[in-house]
């Protein structure tokens, strides 16, 4: 997966060298200035701000170096080994900088040409073309240092031209850059209050912001509704039609219940709009009161199609859930609200899904929209969304709240498979999983999720271990 450029996003970039070794040395400087500014050349095509602050040689330039990277308030460091250079030169900039560092231990090729190496005849000729070579040689250095400082870094060991590995690596530090950037810039809403008695899912809003950063904006049911009794026929009407159009609408499906939808689908993106949120957690009973029961029984539709243009909702306001439905959908792979249903031995697959929205964006086909006489579990009736997940590869995640008050995310990978699912109106998938749908049932839950996850289209367990580490979050992967 490719990182995409979100504004705002800035990485940094710096390479290092000794000053000493420019009098000695001719032409060296410029090599390892050109090493560099290659280095910002690719970055800069893959389509992010950098600022490069180009060759690092001294202590001194080092601290100022640091004072214009948090000037700049980047994301992400790369520092560019270039030659040997001393730590002094390196803990500086990322000491003042404050942003987490992706060590780039590149060498110009593959090999050295000994024998043309060896022909050179001058040996501080010879010295400086070793020079030109030995980009690995201070990383150890650099590392203890790190170590000893308590700076987390990372490391991207390769060729600086011909090496697919290193730059599909970078490619996935950029989109876990993306990702947290997108994710402490994020507004979520959270209207109404927990399904009562479900304890796997009340969360520590506070703790949610500390790891993630974003803000929390408290909504109250009555705000939807009151808005609900604004919305004109017009409006009303085109939103039909955009049911229609977004989906597989079924021939029992009532004109007066797809109004009902409608209307309330179009108070919703005002509400959405208006509060600028990014993703929405809500659940609410309405009992007694029936302007908030209707708005509330109407909700799938509009929720799905919110989810499907990346702003996701989750019911039974799973707060830890639709965190981590953002986070898949930032890193373009969906991200839709689901649970296990029941499990297939036959097959050895899970069955997974959810009553209420779902990501219509990665669903198998169109989502067909059923009508439902009961809301199990829940108060009232009307239209709900029927989708699987697209057949291929799938990740599921969840935001885990741990023993001691923390933060971790746990992942799986495994693949959308074709077969018979239960037509009952919900979201519902086949999920097959490498490790056995028994080890990874019995794994998953030793972790202590909640009840609910996301899933989203695509392996992608290393990008969301990067992201765990820019953010200071433990990742597990159980398949």
């Amino acid at each position: 997966m490719t990182a995409s450029y979100l504004p705002g996003v800035k990485v940094g970039l710096f390479g290092i060298g000794l000053d000493a070794y420019w009098p000695q040395f001719a032409g060296l400087e410029e090599r390892l200035r050109g090493y560099v500014a290659r280095t910002a050349q690719q970055l800069g095509q893959r389509a992010v701000e950098v600022v490069n602050l180009g060759l690092i040689d001294t202590p001194e330039r080092a601290l100022a170096a640091g004072h214009k990277f948090r000037q700049a308030d980047v994301d992400l460091i790369f520092l560019h080994l270039t030659t040997y250079a001393l730590s002094s030169t390196v803990l500086p900039v990322v000491r003042r900088a404050k942003a987490p560092v992706i060590i780039l231990n590149l060498q110009p090729g593959d090999a050295i040409d000994y024998a043309q190496f060896n022909q050179l005849g001058d040996r501080t000729r010879m010295t400086g073309e070793w020079l030109a070579w030995c980009g690995a040689c201070p990383a150890p250095e650099i590392a203890n240092v790190f170590n000893r400082a308590r700076i987390p870094f990372y490391q991207i060991t390769g060729m600086l031209e011909g090496d697919d590995r290193v730059w599909s690596e970078v490619d996935e530090w950029l989109s876990a850059a993306r990702v947290a950037y997108g994710m402490e810039h994020n507004r979520l809403g959270v209207m109404g209050h927990y399904y009562c008695g479900m304890l796997d899912i009340y969360s520590d809003l506070t703790q949610q912001c500390a790891y993630f950063g974003g803000h929390v904006e408290i909504l109250e049911v009555d705000e939807l509704a009151e808005r609900r009794t604004r919305v004109d026929d017009a409006a009303i009407a085109g939103r039909v039609a955009e049911f229609a159009d977004a989906f597989d609408v079924q021939a029992d499906c009532s004109p007066e219940e797809l109004a009902r939808a409608a209307r309330t689908s179009v108070a919703l993106d005002q509400l959405v709009a208006e509060k600028r949120l990014g993703s929405l957690a809500y659940y609410y009973m309405g009992s007694g009161n029936p302007a908030n029961e209707d708005a509330i029984s109407s909700i799938i539709l509009g929720t799905s199609l919110l989810t499907g243009r990346g702003v996701p909702v989750a019911g039974e306001l799973e707060i830890k859930n639709v965190q981590a439905m953002k986070i898949l959908d930032l890193f373009g792979a969906g991200g839709s609200f689901t649970e296990y249903y029941a499990m297939d031995y036959r097959d050895d697959v899970v069955l997974m899904g959810h009553d209420g929205p779902g990501h219509i964006a990665i669903a198998q086909g169109k989502t067909k929209v059923r009508p439902l006489q009961v809301y199990h579990g829940k108060v009232g009736r009307g239209l709900s969304v029927e989708m699987a997940v697209r057949h291929g590869p799938v990740t599921l995640l969840s935001v885990v709240q741990t023993v001691d008050g923390r933060l971790k995310l746990l992942a799986a990978e495994a693949e959308s498979v074709p077969g018979p699912i239960l037509e009952i109106g919900n979201t519902n998938s086949r999920y097959k999983f490498a490790c056995g749908a028994r080890h990874f049932v019995e794994t998953w839950n030793s972790h202590g999720p909640a009840h609910h996850c996301a899933v989203g289209v695509g392996h992608l367990a290393v990008h969301i271990t990067k992201l765990g580490q820019l953010l200071g979050m433990e990742v597990v992967q159980v398949c």
